[in-house]
C-alpha cells in the first residue's frame, strides 16, 4: 500500500484553495472542500524534506474579494519566512517535526511550591562567554544550565520562541504559532534544551501569546474577520493594543465550533505533546478578557500534560485575584503590585507599612495560596533594580545593600519568586525600548567583587528557600511593626517544625541594639547571615539593624 500524505487547510468561508510544493514542480494541486470547512488533498511522497504553500481565494478585507493569494500553512511546524513557504518532513511515510529522542522524561520535577523561576530571552541571555555558534541560541542556554543550577534555579520561563519575522525580536507578535524561531536554532535544539533542563530538575515554561497576532499571520490573510475581532476588542486600553485580536466570542453555528478556541487549543496541545513544556505564561490576560475560554484552555492543557504537573500563569496587569483559583481559571498571576510598591520603598521614595504587608501576604489581596502569585523585582517590561536605584542617585555599595534587601524580601515573601535574567548579579542596563534591538546581559559583571557577592547572596537565599518548607508555605504572620522607624518583622512556618523570621529595616538609619518584642519562641535561633546562634527572651530579641537591611533568623529546633 502506497503512503499518501494529506495536506489540509481550514478555511470554511473561502471558495477555492490549492497546494503548491517542491514535490509538484511548483504547479498547483487542486484541493477539495468538505462540509467541515477543510480543504484537502492527498499525494504520494517519498521520505524526505519538502517545501510547500497554499494558494487560496482570500476573504480578508485588505484584498480584492476572492483574490488568489499565496499563504504559509497556519499549522506549519517549520517555515521559511524569507521565501514564504512551510517545510514538511516525511519519515516512514509519516509527518514528523524532527528525529529527537527524549532522554529525561522520567526524572521527577519540582512541585509548583518549590519553584524559583528565571525569565530569559533566548538571544540576550548568552553573550561572549559561549562559543560563537552557540551565542544567542538554544545551545548557548544549554551551555549556561550548570550556572543556573549553581544559582539554584529550578524553572526557566522563555520569552516567546515562535517564529517571527527577521532575526531578532522579543516575539510578542506571533506570526507562526506551531513553528519555532529559526534564528535560535533547530527544533531539535529546542527539544534538547528542554530535555537537558528536565535532566537537571528544571521545569520549562513558555510565553503563550494568544491575545493578538502579527498583521501577516496566515489566518489574517485567509479570512481576517472569521478569526479576529473586526474592531479593537479592548477600546478602553488603546495603549495596550498590539495587533489584531483573536475573537474568542465568535461561534460558527454552521460548524458548531468556536474557531479561535479550536486553533489555540491545538497550539497548546502541540507544544505540550511535541516539546514537553511544563507550563505557560499567558500574555495579556487582561486584554484577552475571556475567563470562559481560559477555563477551557487551562483544563485542556492539564489534561494533555497529565500525569505531569502543569502551571498556568497569567500576566494580568494590574494583578488581580479574580484570575486565579479557586474561582478563577488560572493557577497563578504575575504579582505586579509586589514590584510596584517594593521598588519605591528600597529607593527611599515612599513607605507604606500596610501596603508592604499586603504584598508580603497576598492573602490580604484575596489570593488563596502561595502558588497563586509570582513575585518579582524586574521583568523584560520593567527596569532592573540597580537601574531604579541609580535613577534615584543611589550607587555602588549603597545600591548593592538595597538590592540585597529587595532580594531577601523577594525570597521570603509568600508566593513564588521569579528573577529576570542578570538580576542575581546586578545587571543594570536600561530596559530595551525597542523589541528589535538586542540587549545582551553583561556576564563580565560577575568578575566584580560587588556583583559576585550579590550573586552569592541570591544563591544562599534560594538555597534557604528550597531547603526550608516554611518559605514555601501559605503561612505568614506579622508580629512586630514600627511605622516611624520603618521596621517590620514577620515569621514564616510550616507545620510547626520549621520557622523563619525576617526583620526588615526600610529606613536610612542604623538601628543598633534594636529590641524586637513578641519574637517567636524557639529553643534557639540562628542568624542566617552570620551563622551565629542568637537567643530571644521574654522581652524579645535585641539585634543591630543596619539601614536598608533584612535580617533572617532560622529556628534549628526542627
Amino acid at each position: 500500500m502506497e503512503n499518501l500524505t494529506e495536506f489540509t487547510l481550514f478555511a470554511p468561508r473561502n471558495k477555492g484553495a490549492s497546494l503548491i510544493g517542491s514535490f509538484s514542480d511548483c504547479k498547483e494541486i487542486p484541493m477539495s472542500k468538505g462540509k467541515d470547512g477543510y480543504f484537502r488533498t492527498k499525494i504520494k511522497l517519498e521520505d524526505g524534506v519538502y517545501q510547500y504553500k497554499f494558494r487560496i481565494q482570500t476573504k480578508s478585507p485588505n484584498f480584492a474579494l476572492d483574490e488568489w493569494i499565496d499563504i504559509i500553512d497556519p499549522k506549519a511546524t517549520d517555515v521559511n519566512e524569507t521565501e514564504k513557504y512551510g517545510v514538511v518532513r516525511i519519515q516512514d511515510g509519516q509527518r514528523i517535526v524532527d528525529n529527537y529522542l527524549w532522554q529525561n522524561d522520567e526524572i521527577p520535577l519540582p512541585d509548583n511550591r518549590e519553584l524559583v523561576i528565571y525569565e530569559m530571552h533566548v538571544s540576550d541571555f548568552t553573550g561572549d562567554e559561549v562559543d560563537s555558534h552557540e551565542r544567542g541560541k538554544y545551545l548557548g542556554i544549554i551551555a549556561k544550565l550548570d550556572y543556573l543550577c549553581e544559582l539554584g534555579i529550578n524553572a526557566i520561563e522563555l520569552m516567546p520562541v515562535n517564529e517571527y519575522p527577521g532575526d531578532y525580536n522579543w516575539g510578542y507578535k506571533i506570526r507562526h504559532f506551531f513553528a519555532t524561531e529559526s534564528s535560535y536554532g533547530s527544533t531539535e535544539d529546542l527539544k534538547r534544551l528542554i530535555d537537558e533542563c528536565h535532566g537537571r530538575g528544571i521545569r520549562v515554561f513558555m510565553d503563550g501569546i494568544y491575545n493578538h497576532t502579527d498583521e501577516e499571520c496566515p489566518l489574517i490573510l485567509i479570512d481576517r474577520n472569521y478569526w479576529y475581532y473586526e474592531h479593537k476588542h479592548y477600546p478602553k486600553d488603546p495603549d495596550n493594543y498590539w495587533g489584531p485580536e483573536f475573537n474568542y466570542d465568535f461561534y460558527d453555528k454552521n460548524l458548531n465550533i468556536k474557531p479561535a478556541w479550536e486553533y489555540i487549543g491545538d497550539v497548546v496541545k502541540f507544544w505540550i505533546k511535541e516539546y514537553h513544556i511544563d507550563g505557560i505564561r499567558f500574555d495579556a490576560v487582561r486584554q484577552l478578557a475571556n475567563f470562559e475560554f481560559f477555563n477551557w484552555l487551562t483544563k485542556e492543557a492539564k489534561n494533555h500534560a497529565a500525569p505531569k504537573q502543569f502551571y498556568n500563569i497569567a500576566e494580568h496587569i494590574p494583578d488581580t485575584n479574580t484570575v486565579v483559583k479557586p474561582d478563577g481559571p488560572l493557577d497563578a498571576c504575575w504579582h505586579e503590585s509586589f514590584r510596584y510598591f517594593l521598588v519605591p520603598y528600597i529607593c527611599g521614595k515612599s513607605f507604606e507599612l500596610e501596603q508592604l504587608k499586603q504584598i508580603l501576604d497576598p492573602k490580604q489581596q484575596g489570593y488563596a495560596i502561595a502558588t497563586n502569585v509570582i513575585n518579582y523585582l524586574a521583568t523584560h517590561d520593567r527596569e532592573r533594580v540597580l537601574r531604579e536605584l541609580g535613577n534615584c542617585g543611589i550607587f555602588e555599595a549603597a545600591a548593592f545593600e538595597r538590592a540585597k534587601l529587595a532580594a531577601a524580601v523577594l525570597m521570603t515573601a509568600m508566593g513564588i519568586p521569579m528573577l529576570w535574567m542578570g538580576e542575581e548579579f546586578g545587571e543594570y542596563q536600561q530596559k530595551s525600548e525597542d523589541v528589535t534591538k538586542p540587549r545582551k546581559i553583561n556576564w563580565s559583571l560577575l568578575s566584580s567583587e560587588q556583583n559576585h557577592d550579590l550573586f552569592e547572596y541570591y544563591q544562599k537565599l534560594i538555597a534557604l528557600r528550597q531547603q526550608n518548607p516554611a518559605l514555601q508555605s501559605d503561612n505568614i504572620k506579622f508580629f512586630y511593626e514600627n511605622t516611624y522607624e520603618k521596621v517590620l518583622a514577620y515569621t514564616r512556618w510550616h507545620e510547626q517544625n520549621s520557622h523563619v523570621v525576617v526583620v526588615v529595616n526600610f529606613s536610612d538609619q542604623n538601628l543598633n541594639q534594636y529590641k524586637i518584642s513578641d519574637f517567636p519562641t524557639a529553643e534557639y535561633w540562628r542568624d542566617w547571615v552570620s551563622n551565629q546562634e542568637v537567643k530571644s527572651g521574654e522581652d524579645g530579641l535585641v539585634t543591630d539593624l543596619p539601614s536598608y537591611t533584612a535580617k533572617i533568623f532560622v529556628s534549628d529546633s526542627q
